[in-house]
């Protein structure tokens, strides 16, 4: 797992490569190189993992020396692949020779066939082709920049916006304050953009063109297994995507909740591992129904981990709100970054470079409230939800407020906007002045490009969600926070021969009456305990509905402050009603205060403001 930063005719120099040596502080380099009329700099910074002698050393060139990489992640199938290499003698095993050895004998489209998590530059020096390439779920990000004769790309940001000049995209707010996250090719830079789950883009160095396309396939449905076999194949995939995310010349741990998903993870790492797997939880010191630290507890002492945790308080969370934003790089309104970073800490406080988590589970397996939802609305009538759209305002649980205000859309796309919707585009106009408009071509890109059209529409909103909400909320900050602390997080859930497989599977074995991952519980009561498998969700959350009910602190007087950054883009006065209606207890807007406190801090830190 590493960090790459590189440029098309953009000096680039140590300074800029030493802004992600967090991500990688094993080794690093920087190389120049002159192709034709362009100059071209390639930076990589290691963190080892596979192969921890000099020969997986990057940059790395081919065996004929027609191709060079910079590469970011873990292919957990690369030995795999290496078998159809025999004619090639490799000078060490790490991955990223496999790979760029791969792709010089079967090209760029054989990236299809790489099971594992990445972004990577690949430079075709005879065709004088450049590419960019992200894993198909997009747990690595890969943000880039380009004009006529310019192209820079990096694993973070901030190496872009250190050549730049940028300003914020307003629009691009608008979705932001929609969503909670900015989705794939968006941030909020208007020059500065990131790549889908499962994109090339192809950047021609002789006329400077780029060219973007993805290499997923929409999903083939498979209904001729019944229950009891597909819940033997489920068992063998899943088992084996443990077996193979282990691969590593480091030890590996696991993220533990006090759900299934990680305890099912946390069952096979032990089982595969010759001794005994460090897990590690988070908790809060005040009483909160988010706190999991028992229930991990209690799952650690049934499988035998030699089990860490830490609990955090309502001062350390407000402490580190500013630090987390500055790490993520785009605000997000999503209260589990928090608790995040603090886990990180202590995984690397005890030495640990690898950790493998259960997320990844809920969006394939229907595991959110969401999916029942859209699921119980294609049974009935849709007038039956627009007589009861009025009633969504007597009501302060979020999830029943967006169910009355969505499902009585019949268009889909347009539907699962407002489910999705953080805020309402009356709500963001006031907010910001601005009208918000990318989200419904942003929804539509996957809805298309997966067939959704001729799929039922749980499992489509489902596949959209592995794409989008997953990939560039959820993961993205996952990433970030890990990589800060020079740690890599496997998702082996999201292991594509796994994914491939649930998604093909009829509606019912995930979603059964009101039982979500139904397929992957069933599976479950093999190796777990039913007191395990059937608690209730709790989600990775933080007691945050509380705490912005009680406290006034500084952040809460600075947002609202006439002179901030924040109040260039804001209107204060609505801002300041969001505050007052969730203090009140007239409905819960944790997220929506999440959301804005995250962006408060990126506006008031970011250079291209305070630039101006």
């Amino acid at each position: 797992m590493c960090g790459i930063v590189g440029a098309v005719n953009r000096e680039l120099n140590e300074d800029i490569l030493n802004l992600i040596e967090h991500r990688g502080p094993d080794s690093k380099d920087l190389i120049k190189m002159e192709i034709e009329k362009n100059t071209v700099f390639l930076g990589h910074v290691r963190l080892a993992i596979q192969d921890l002698t000099s020969a997986g050393h990057q940059p790395m060139y081919s065996y004929n020396k027609k191709f060079i990489i910079i590469f970011n992640g873990e292919i957990y199938n690369h030995l795999e692949l290496r078998e159809k290499l025999n004619h090639i003698t490799f000078n060490g095993h790490s991955d990223t020779e496999t790979i760029v050895n791969y792709m010089t004998e079967f090209g760029i489209k054989s990236v299809k066939d790489f099971n594992g998590i990445f972004a990577f530059s690949l430079l075709d020096i005879e065709n004088q082709k450049l590419y960019l390439v992200r894993d198909r779920y997009g747990v690595k990000p890969l943000y880039y920049y380009h004009n006529d004769t310019e192209l820079i790309y990096a694993s973070e940001i901030r190496p872009i916006q250190k050549l730049i000049k940028n300003e914020i995209d307003k629009e691009n707010l608008a979705t932001l304050l929609k969503l909670r996250y900015n989705p794939a090719p968006t941030t909020l830079y208007k020059e500065i953009e990131k790549l889908r789950a499962g994109e090339i883009l192809e950047y021609d160095l002789r006329t400077h063109h780029k060219q973007l396309n993805s290499y997923i396939l929409p999903i083939k449905a498979n209904h001729n297994l019944d229950f009891d076999q597909a819940l033997k194949r489920y068992g063998e995939l899943f088992e084996a995507s443990i077996k193979r995310q282990l691969l590593a010349d480091v030890e590996v741990a696991v993220l533990l909740s006090g759900g299934i998903d990680s305890a099912l993870v946390a069952y096979y790492a032990q089982k595969y591992s010759d001794k005994t797997i460090k897990t590690f939880t988070i908790g809060f010191h005040e009483a909160d129904e988010s706190d999991e630290t028992s229930d991990a507890q209690e799952t650690a002492k049934i499988l035998g981990t030699d089990h860490y945790e830490i609990k955090i308080s309502e001062d350390e969370f407000e402490n580190i709100f500013e630090t987390c934003v500055n790490i993520v790089e785009e605000p997000l309104g999503t209260t589990s970054i928090i608790p995040m970073y603090y886990l990180n800490k202590l995984v690397a406080e005890h030495g640990i470079k690898v950790v493998l988590t259960g997320q990844g589970a809920d969006e394939p397996l229907g595991g959110y409230s969401r999916y029942q939802a859209e699921k119980l609305s294609n049974k009935l009538p849709r007038s039956l939800f627009n007589i009861a759209k009025p009633f969504s305002k007597l009501t302060r649980k979020e999830s029943l407020y967006r169910a009355l205000n969505s499902l009585g859309e019949s268009d889909t796309t347009k539907r699962w906007e407002r489910i999705y919707s953080l805020f309402s585009n009356q709500e963001i106009k006031k907010l910001i002045h601005t009208e918000e408009h990318k989200s419904q071509p942003l929804i539509k890109h996957f809805y298309t490009l997966l067939d959704g059209e001729n799929r039922n529409s749980t499992d489509a909103l489902m596949s959209n969600d592995i794409r989008m909400n997953l990939c560039d909320d959820l993961l993205l900050y996952t990433d970030k926070i890990s990589m800060h602390f020079s740690i890599e997080t496997r998702v082996p859930i999201l292991d594509n021969e796994l994914v491939a497989f649930i998604e093909s599977l009829p509606l019912e074995y995930k979603i059964k009456g009101k039982e979500g991952k139904y397929i992957h519980k069933k599976f479950a009561e093999n190796t777990l305990p039913k007191e395990i498998i059937y608690r209730k969700k709790k989600g990775f959350t933080s007691p945050t509905k509380k705490w912005f009910k009680e406290k006034k602190g500084l952040t809460y007087q600075n947002m609202l402050t006439s002179n901030s950054n924040f109040s260039n883009y804001f209107n204060l006065d609505e801002v300041k009603k969001i505050f007052t209606t969730h203090r009140e207890g007239k409905k819960n807007m944790e997220k929506q205060l999440f959301n804005l406190i995250s962006i408060y801090y990126w506006i008031e830190k970011d250079e291209t403001y305070n630039n101006k």
